[in-house]
Formats: structure tokens, sequence, C-alpha cells
């Protein structure tokens, strides 16, 4: 129970505002808006898989809401042109892969910090799209690229059954398999993690490379829901994203978190924002809320950590 302490903290504070929304604003639970809520909230889940993994090893990636709306525009383009879908998904994934390279060979290559290596690239991509792009919507997309050309119920449900596959597969990962107890050893102790002959570098350049992965598949899991596609999208999604990891108890200082909180601290602060406007608050303290909530999970750790080190 000590071990998910965290997690239960979330967990417990995410029922409380359900209850507290059953309460005050039952209409919440009426129509599909918890679903919307859900569906909408994919992106950040599946993208926080990659953050999840990057936090464990003590780095940190903010370029992913660049890396997001790059391979958002490339499904788009794909798209357009007429090649078929799952080319168009194949090519999204692997732009996504080359660009988590990119940074994983600076960070682990080099040994240059990550946050100015990823602040650089989320610049850089997202300039060029402007470049590109001018800002233009990309239409003129074929019928069965939405929804991936099924119903927008059906639509829906997939886009959900794959974050969840995606959740499930890492989270039994992370907890079952050798490279997922590489990922907490490099977090924990890099130095120490070498000298039991796991290779750090190796494993921080991967988990960049999945880091733009799953950046890919939460764009297509976005791109579809719309019948154009924005090159602006993913504006903020790198500090929602890293905001539910850390929320949901992955140590910034590295070596400590679950998926599973990530999963929890993605619907808390997902569902802050329809909960106000529901219960009649205004939508600026949405952003303050939500500030609130990752300071007081940031201080939650400091704490913990200075109770671990006292003799």
């Amino acid at each position: 129970m000590f071990r998910y302490q965290r997690e239960l903290s979330v967990a417990l504070a995410y029922l409380l505002l359900l209850g507290l929304l059953w309460f005050c604003a039952p209409k919440f639970y009426q129509g599909d808006n918890f679903w919307s809520v859900l569906v909408s909230s994919t992106p950040v889940l599946v993208a926080g898989l990659g953050m999840t993994l990057i936090i464990l090893t003590r780095q940190i990636d903010i370029s992913v809401g660049s890396q997001f709306a790059v391979c958002g525009v490339i499904a788009g383009l794909t798209a357009r042109a007429g090649l078929p879908l799952p080319l168009v998904w194949l090519s999204a994934l692997g732009s996504g892969v080359v660009l988590g390279a990119i940074n994983g060979a600076l960070v682990a290559g080099l040994k240059l910090p990550s946050i100015v290596v990823t602040l650089a690239t989320m610049v850089t991509y997202r300039e060029t799209l402007r470049w590109a792009l001018q800002g233009k919507l990309i239409g003129g997309l074929p019928q069965h690229f939405q929804w991936f050309g099924l119903s927008q119920l059906s639509g829906q449900m997939v886009i959900v059954g794959t974050a969840g596959i995606l959740l499930f597969a890492f989270g039994w990962a992370l907890s079952n398999l050798a490279a997922g107890r590489m990922v907490y050893a490099t977090g924990s102790d890099a130095e120490a993690a070498r000298l039991a002959g796991i290779q750090p570098q190796r494993v921080t350049f991967q988990v960049f490379v999945l880091m733009g992965l799953l950046s890919a598949a939460a764009a297509l899991l976005s791109v579809v829901v719309l019948p154009s596609v924005d090159p602006n999208a993913g504006r903020g999604l790198e500090m929602q994203v890293i905001a539910a990891v850390v929320v949901g108890g992955t140590a910034v200082t590295g070596g400590r978190g679950s998926v599973c909180g990530t999963v929890i601290g993605a619907l808390l602060l997902s569902t802050i924002g329809p909960a106000m406007t529901f219960m009649g608050v205004a939508g600026h303290w949405e952003k303050a809320m939500q500030g609130a909530i990752i300071l007081i999970a940031v201080a939650s750790d400091a704490f913990q950590g200075r109770g671990r080190s006292r003799p």
C-alpha cells in the first residue's frame, strides 16, 4: 500500500471529484459527457506513456507537442495524396520514430541536457511546420480517413480501445520484463545500473525513440476526429502530458512511477475543465486549478524524499 500511496491518493481525489459532480452537477452524467472526456483524453494518455518512460529515466521531453503536430501533418498529407491507410499510419509512426531518435541521439549520444535539446527541437519542428504550411489547415482528406472509415461511435471505441491496449501492454512490460526494470534502474542510479551490466545511454536513447513513436500514435488517434488536420495542433500538449505523469506519481528525480498513476493523473486533469463548466465556475480557473494540483504533487514528492533521507 505504501508503494502505491501516490496512485491511491490521486485515485481518491478523482473519486471525490466525480462524487462532487454527482451531487452538484448531475447533468454531467447525462448523455455522453463522461464518454467525451474519455475520448478527448486519449492523446494525453498515449503520449503520457512515453513521457512516463522519459521521466523514469530522469530525463524530460518538451518537444512532444511539436512531434505530435509533425506526425499529424504527415498523416494528413499522405492521406490526401491517396496512400492506403496502412501506409498513412506507417508514415506517421515512422516519422515519430525518426523525431524521437534525433532527440535520443543528442541526449544519449552527445550527452546534452534533455531539456535544452527538446526545447531546441520543439521550436525547430514547430517553426518548420509554420514555414512550410503557413498555418493552413490540411483539408480534402478522403472520407475513409475520418473515424478510420467507421461510424463516429465505432471510431471512438477504436480510439479508446487502442489506448487501453497500449496502456495495458506498457504497464505490464514495465512491471514484468527486464527492459522495464532497466528503465527504473537507469533513473534510480545510472552508475549503479552500468555496474550491473545495463547500458544507460542505450536505455535513454530507446525511451526517446518510444516517446516519438507514442507521440505519433497519439497524433493518429487525434487527427481522425476532425475533417481537417491543423498544423498548430499539439500546442500545450507537452505541459498536459508532463502534468499527468507528475500528478500520477512519477518522480521527477526518476526511478519511481507507474503507468496506472499516469492514467489516473490524466483522467483527473482532463475532467477538471468539464467539471468546472458544469458547476458554473469560470473557465479561466481551470489552469489555476491544474497548476495547484501539480504544485501539490511536486511538493508531496519533495516532502517524501526528505522523509526517506532522514536517518
